[in-house]
């Protein structure tokens, strides 16, 4: 096992693998950006060095000043989180070459997987349904018309390299499709230094439903269930839960067992997530490959009493899992809400500052995982998340009953939060009966205002 680990996040994501290494008895090295000094993560760390100003580009993504970290504290590995660092195969790489573990899969399957159109081709090697589209990257817009015509409208373009729903634009018809081609390719090379996109059939009223997996260098790959992620805003997820009340165990398997052949396909290793649309007939459709620790695996852990993070550690560590597939069971259902520092009643626009009073909730069943605290000023510069509450109940009925009584105990002054939007969606007749779509909270909202 690993001595010393460097975290090259920050936050609640942070402060989560700070707790899994102090358990297996790992020393930790937490990095942080001048705006994050008073985060819990620098605090509970055995080590801290700061490595820049508070923008991720002058810290967070700044890969020389994270190494010169790792060099200064003689780390034997790094854990990258979510979002920043974590899906760069060049950082991979770079680890590779200072002799030093990244935890998480190899550098050549981030690279291959974060292309998404790579990673459709993969898909269909491995026998996993796909939705109607391009080949690859589509060159031009004339091109792109002809296969937005042959497949039927609506399409979707898609940034190949891109996420967070950024250079995506949703198309119904052939007039406005040049338009938002050109902006779609304009975003995408914005955001991510890659304008290149593809073409999507949209699959109309969907769920969105991914499976984690877990992979060890020996070659185990098993799956461990699905998180229904369908309540989202802006492609951003809102509530997450497990298991998805849409599934039969028919579907359960076969979505699993696709998420395991696409992972051996592409020789994957460590937590990864395959995302999936699901249509109103149970038909699934490969999305994309996320390779790395996803914000929602607390839902997973809840609901079967897997620790993801532990496992991480092990496996970069060499170690097997220790377990098959047939152990793999939902024994409770857990449910996610992401609370972040936004004002639903101003379009959900974020809301930096300082928390005057911070009280979470407690109780058997209910987990926060957040950095914040009374007192603690929330940047400017990062994700508007504070943190996430999760909850597990016997059943599906039990977890929403707790955690409305969770987002009422839920205390957080001086800042809009999404507390309250959250809240109203717990009392939702629609959600209570499972009767969620990606366009629930568009529909929610149009209700209810």
């Amino acid at each position: 096992m690993f001595d010393k680990i460097l975290i090259a996040n920050r936050g609640e994501i942070a402060l989560r693998i700070i707790r899994s290494c102090r358990e297996l008895g790992i020393r930790t090295l937490a990095v942080y950006s001048e705006a994050d000094e008073q985060s819990l993560h620098v605090h509970f760390a055995d080590e801290a060095i700061c490595i820049g100003a508070g923008p991720s580009s002058e810290s967070y993504l700044r890969a020389d000043r994270i190494f010169s970290a790792a060099e200064l504290g003689n780390v034997d590995a790094i854990h990258p989180g979510y979002g920043f660092l974590s899906e760069n195969a060049m950082f991979a790489e770079q680890c590779s070459d200072c002799k030093i573990t990244f935890i998480g899969p190899k550098p050549e399957v981030i690279r291959q997987m974060g292309d998404k159109a790579y990673a459709k081709d993969m898909a269909k090697k491995a026998k996993v349904p796909t939705i109607p589209g391009s080949e690859g990257v589509v060159e031009g817009e004339h091109e792109g018309l002809r296969i937005a015509e042959s497949i039927g409208f609506p399409v979707i373009i898609k940034a190949v390299a891109g996420g967070g729903g950024k250079g995506m634009r949703l198309v119904y018809n052939s007039v406005a499709f040049g338009k938002e081609f050109n902006l779609a390719r304009t975003e995408a090379e914005k955001n991510f230094g890659n304008g290149g996109v593809y073409i999507e059939k949209f699959v109309e009223d969907p769920r969105h439903i991914e499976v984690q997996i877990i992979a060890d260098k020996q070659g185990k790959i098993l799956h461990l269930g699905e998180r229904d992620c369908s309540i989202q805003r802006r492609y951003q997820k809102v509530i997450e839960e497990a298991p998805s009340l849409f599934l039969d165990n028919s579907l359960r398997e076969k979505m699993g067992d696709a998420a395991v052949r696409l992972a051996k396909q592409c020789g994957y290793e460590n937590a990864g997530t395959i995302e999936f649309l699901v249509d109103k007939q149970g038909n699934f459709y490969f999305m994309e490959m996320n390779t790395r620790i996803q914000v929602e695996h607390g839902v997973t852990e809840e609901a079967t009493g897997i620790d993801l993070v532990d496992l991480q550690l092990r496996i970069a560590a060499g170690e097997k899992i220790p377990f098959d597939q047939k152990n793999v069971k939902f024994t409770k259902h857990a449910i996610e809400c992401r609370i972040n520092a936004e004002d639903p009643e101003r379009n959900f626009v974020p809301c930096p500052g300082e928390i005057t009073l911070y009280y979470a909730p407690g109780g058997k069943g209910i987990r926060v995982d957040s950095h914040a605290y009374g007192g603690y000023r929330i940047p400017q510069y990062y994700d508007s998340m504070i943190g996430k509450l999760i909850v597990v109940g016997e059943t599906r009925e039990a977890a929403i009953q707790k955690m409305g009584r969770a987002l009422e105990e839920y205390i957080i002054h001086g800042i809009s939060t999404t507390i309250p939007f959250t809240k109203a969606i717990m009392s939702d007749a629609d959600f209570r009966a499972g009767n969620v779509t990606t366009k629930f909270i568009e529909e929610f909202i149009k209700r209810t205002s």
